[in-house]
C-alpha cells in the first residue's frame, strides 16, 4: 500500500471515528463502509473536514446484493456507493452505505451536500427502488411514468410482464403481454481467406 492510501486511510479513521464500520483498501482504492443512521453527517465530515476535502461527488449508483457470491451473502440487500474526489489532496474515495430494512431500502440523501446528487439518486429510486430521505424531488428518471417494479433488482422478471408501444389508431400508448421471439446469440464470423498471414 502506497505512503498516500496510508496517509488516507489514518485520516479517516481520524475524522470518522465509529461513524465507519469499516475501512479497507484493494487494488489500490479505499472503501469505507457508513452506517445509515450517520451517512448524512459522514457525508458532511468527508467534504468539510480539511485533512480530507472531498470537494466532488463523480458517481453514486445503486447495488442489489440478492444474489451475491452466489446467494452466499449474508448482510443487507440494498447499498448505495458513491465515489468521491478531493482535488486538493488528489485522492478517491469509495463509500458505501447498506439500506437497514430490505422491505423498504431508505438512506438519507446527500443532494444538499453535493447537489450532482440529484439525478444519481433518482436514477437509484427508479432502478432499485432505494428511498432517499429528504431529496425534494425523487421520481422516476429512465423509466415510464406508470412502470411497475425496478428493473435493476436482482427479482425482476427478464422478460417482463408487459411491453409499452405506441398504437395509432388509438392515438395513445398502450401495454401488451410480451412476446419474445427466439433469436441466435451466436455472432457470425466471417474472414478473408489469409486472415492472420500465410498458412
Amino acid at each position: 500500500m502506497s505512503d498516500r492510501l496510508i496517509q488516507l486511510v489514518a485520516n479517516l479513521e481520524k475524522v470518522l471515528g465509529t461513524r465507519a464500520q469499516s475501512i479497507h483498501t484493494a487494488l489500490g482504492e479505499v472503501t469505507v463502509v457508513v452506517n445509515a443512521e450517520t451517512y448524512f453527517e459522514t457525508a458532511v465530515l468527508l467534504r468539510d473536514d480539511p485533512i480530507l476535502a472531498f470537494e466532488q461527488l463523480i458517481d453514486l449508483c445503486g447495488v442489489d446484493y440478492q444474489e451475491f457470491r452466489d446467494g452466499r451473502w449474508s448482510g443487507q440487500r440494498f447499498a448505495v456507493v458513491s465515489h468521491l474526489l478531493s482535488i486538493e489532496h488528489n485522492w478517491r474515495l469509495r463509500v458505501r452505505v447498506f439500506a437497514s430494512d430490505d422491505s423498504y431500502p431508505l438512506v438519507s440523501s446527500i443532494t444538499p451536500v453535493w447537489n450532482c446528487a440529484n439525478w444519481f439518486e433518482r436514477e437509484a429510486f427508479d432502478f432499485y427502488g432505494i428511498i432517499f430521505d429528504g431529496h425534494e424531488d425523487l421520481r422516476r428518471i429512465l423509466t415510464d411514468y406508470g412502470f411497475i417494479g425496478h428493473p435493476f433488482r436482482k427479482d425482476f422478471p427478464i422478460s417482463g410482464h408487459v411491453e409499452m408501444r405506441y398504437d395509432p389508431e388509438l392515438k395513445r400508448v398502450v401495454y401488451q403481454p410480451v412476446t419474445i421471439e427466439a433469436r441466435e446469440i451466436t455472432p457470425r464470423i466471417v474472414r478473408e481467406e489469409q486472415y492472420g498471414g500465410p498458412a
